[in-house]
């Protein structure tokens, strides 16, 4: 008897979903896969503009981390830009010049039951924070300036205590005016109007045109570094002081200038410097079948597991003997091209041969083969490694610090920096002037990868798809 055999399984047929809900589940799908490229590109960028807010605050490491704050609010803006027009004639950079008489209003409260007296006001005689704008700085405002008050007015109003009651306050406005003085009518520009205000801790400041830069003595003592910046200088302040105390104190000059040219040429170098190599390397490892060739692929492999710091001292001495120190060609010609010649390598042996025997058929030799069919179709990697070299060259902080000392207008942006952070000594520092001179430093970067990612991005998939 013969033994049946179990009937095969037919699957299920799918039901067919109508074209309408097919089109939106797709767009659904779209819809969750752009948002999620959305997100993740949010946090990629969100260091990046948290870096830039705190590069424009007077104290970047204030707790807590306040978002909304003078050089983001157009309110401060525009009474900075009254500020400056009456400090110097100039809305937007502010500053303090003959003839100038500046109204400066602050508001107090304190409780009901208490007085509200008038604070104590001075233009202080008060040196930059910075070591080198103190010793480059000759004119103080507090040498040209006097203030008086003007007027007084008193207000009352209601709010709530700590403890959530309400309950009555009173108010009191100062109107104080800082004139330059008539016996300097002759005196020059000063960039810097500062003011020290001192009132008992019982009465609280409400309001002025723009917040005090800090608080000292459990808040009796505010003061405010500038009170005549102009729009443009309150927003861009640290900024403005990057440019003006990056300078040589023989000359008064700003370096800031000469260490971006200097950096630029360095990384330009650099980068000419590791595409010919990593190109030509790359591509007789690839390609050339000699004696060793297997030895020195794994030479170079092995001299990326090397630190810099192994051979700095060798390199040093090398370059002393060769007179090369101080000069930007010691920093252009030391590099290990191993992982760019690694990269170049693996392009050049992902290309058809065909290509090339076809060509050196019709009579061309390796050279013209390389120079004419193979290098022009090498433009993805040739960026890739265009863009790294750039990059590490331009952030390249060790070997700059080592072969490249004297004089100051030789130094990389990134050494010429660490002045910012010299300046101070100890653990002391103006964390937003050494945030905004990092910042620029950064832009260059962030601007040859916003230039050149579309075309790699463009070229990587024309190469998948052909």
């Amino acid at each position: 008897m013969m033994a049946s055999t179990p009937a095969a399984k037919v699957p299920p047929l799918r039901r067919r979903l109508p074209a309408g809900a097919l089109r939106r589940r797709q767009l659904a799908a779209s819809a969750w896969v752009y948002l999620t490229f959305l997100v993740v590109a949010i946090i990629m960028a969100g260091t990046f503009v948290l870096a830039f807010i705190a590069s424009l605050k007077v104290d970047p490491l204030e707790r807590p981390f306040r978002i909304y704050f003078d050089q983001l609010n157009p309110a401060a803006w525009i009474a900075a830009a009254r500020l400056g027009q009456e400090g110097a004639g100039d809305a937007l950079w502010g500053g303090l010049a003959p003839g100038a008489k500046v109204d400066f209003s602050v508001t107090y409260a304190a409780p009901a039951d208490a007085t509200i007296v008038e604070p104590r006001a001075e233009v202080p005689r008060r040196r930059p924070g910075s070591g080198i704008a103190a010793a480059l700085m000759r004119h103080y405002a507090a040498d040209y300036a006097s203030i008086a008050l003007r007027s007084s007015s008193a207000a009352t109003m209601q709010a709530r205590d700590e403890k959530g009651i309400r309950q009555g306050w009173q108010t009191r406005t100062f109107v104080y005016e800082i004139t330059y003085r008539t016996d300097r009518q002759n005196g020059p520009w000063i960039e810097r109007t500062p003011l020290n205000l001192t009132a008992p801790t019982s009465q609280i400041l409400i309001d002025s045109p723009i917040s005090p830069s800090r608080s000292e003595r459990r808040g009796r003592l505010l003061s405010w570094d500038n009170i005549t910046p102009g729009a443009l200088g309150l927003i861009f302040n640290n900024y403005r002081r990057v440019i003006n105390e990056t300078a040589d104190l023989q000359t008064g000059k700003s370096l800031l200038g000469s260490w971006l040219g200097n950096s630029l040429v360095i990384a330009t170098g650099r980068l000419v410097l590791t595409l010919v190599v990593a190109s030509l390397a790359g591509y007789a490892l690839a390609r050339l079948k000699f004696r060793g060739s297997r030895l020195l692929f794994a030479a170079a492999l092995f001299s990326m597991t090397i630190p810099a710091q192994v051979t700095f001292v060798s390199n040093y001495l090398i370059f002393r003997d060769l007179s090369l120190l101080n000069t930007p060609w010691s920093v252009i010609v030391v590099f290990v091209a191993s992982a760019n010649v690694l990269l170049m390598k693996q392009f050049f042996e992902g290309f058809p041969r065909e290509i090339e025997e076809a060509a050196i058929v019709d009579g061309a030799n390796r050279f013209q083969v390389f120079c004419k069919i193979v290098l022009p179709n090498a433009k993805p990697a040739l960026l890739v490694n265009a863009i790294l070299a750039f990059q590490g060259a331009w952030n390249d902080f060790f070997w700059p610090l080592v072969l490249i000392t004297s004089p100051p207008e030789a130094l990389t942006v990134q050494v010429g920096l660490l002045s910012l952070r010299r300046s101070f000594g100890g653990v002391q520092g103006d964390w937003g002037l050494v945030l905004a001179g990092a910042f620029i430093s950064i832009v260059p970067v962030v601007i040859l990868f916003v230039l050149f990612q579309r075309h790699i991005v463009s070229t990587q998939f024309a190469k998948g798809t052909t």
